[in-house]
């Protein structure tokens, strides 16, 4: 994973279901809520939670939902052990 340390931006790749995938990810608090804009493979982007009870990801826009589930799956695994505290 890569680390832009100035705003807590992180990247990697990873593969899912045979599909690589290059994620982007940054962090950040909202109403004292840790949050995460998430971008795969250079799109727009989407607003995610951290959902402690879960462990893992909630989607806050219409549009992330349309991600594969696997996809979100690997992507809270991936945070779980390297950005969550």
């Amino acid at each position: 994973m890569k680390k832009n340390s100035a705003n807590g931006r992180s990247s990697f790749d990873l593969t899912v279901n045979k599909v690589p995938y290059h994620v982007d990810i940054l962090p950040f608090s909202f109403n004292e809520e840790k949050r995460f804009e998430i971008s795969i493979n250079g799109d727009d982007g989407h607003i995610f939670a951290w959902d402690p009870d879960i462990v893992g990801l909630r989607a806050l826009d219409e549009s992330a939902s349309t991600l594969p589930d696997d996809l979100e799956k690997a992507i809270s695994d991936k945070l779980v052990k390297t950005v969550i505290e």
